[in-house]
């Protein structure tokens, strides 16, 4: 019996690739290098806002720069992530009633903690039991640790968890920490990668995350 569900953020809760843009790009341009185009950054973010800059900047900056770029995306992000970034269609009606059911909830993401907080309390107040973003308190996703963590926290064992996101990062998450992991295909990754990464289950839509709980 399914006692925890745990929850990636960006691209599996909220589609906020169009803020982590511009938010980028911003920074890019900042610094004298060029903007990426929209799509590209499916495949940039997943493991963490230094990882982002520096897959955009495309190896072309050094290690001072990339710290330059990440100041100003941190700068311009931290007034402008709301401004694109909502809810899949589906996804509040799934947290009610998971609520409704007993579910414990949470949510574990690379994006930096302040930020994951910020989004979590904003969007969704009430939902969740915890949330985590990157911090210096544990490794970035793919390391389990924070998933760990967090079942411990929500008193919940592997067996009673599941985790959901729509990387194989998520994938990877869920299967070192002994959990079953459900990718999502309405995120920033295609069903194909999912399944090369070995997920336990695939939901087309929000409400198809009922049928393992």
């Amino acid at each position: 019996m399914i006692r925890c569900c745990v929850f990636d953020l960006d691209g599996t809760l909220v589609n906020s690739l169009e803020d982590l843009a511009c938010a980028t790009n911003f920074a890019l341009k900042k610094n004298g290098l060029p903007a990426k185009e929209l799509e590209e950054y499916r495949y940039f973010v997943g493991d963490g806002v230094f990882k982002l800059v520096e897959r955009a900047a495309g190896g072309k900056g050094t290690p001072e720069l990339l710290k330059k770029i990440k100041a100003d995306f941190d700068a311009y992000y931290a007034t402008h992530y709301h401004v694109h970034t909502a809810f899949y269609p589906g996804i509040l009606p799934l947290l009610q009633e998971l609520k409704q059911k007993g579910i414990k909830l949470a949510v574990i993401s690379n994006k930096p903690h302040e930020f994951a907080v910020q989004i979590v309390s904003e969007f969704a107040p009430g939902f969740f039991d915890c949330a985590m973003g990157n911090s210096p308190k544990f490794p970035k996703k793919p390391d389990p640790a924070s998933l760990s963590f967090t079942m411990e926290t929500l008193g919940g064992s592997p067996e009673e968890t599941l985790f959901i996101g729509d990387s194989n990062v998520d994938i990877f998450t869920g299967h070192n920490a002994g959990v079953k992991a459900v990718g999502v295909t309405w995120g920033f990754r295609p069903r194909k990668e999912l399944m090369d990464a070995g997920a336990d289950y695939l939901a087309d839509t929000p409400h198809d995350l009922l049928q393992w709980i």
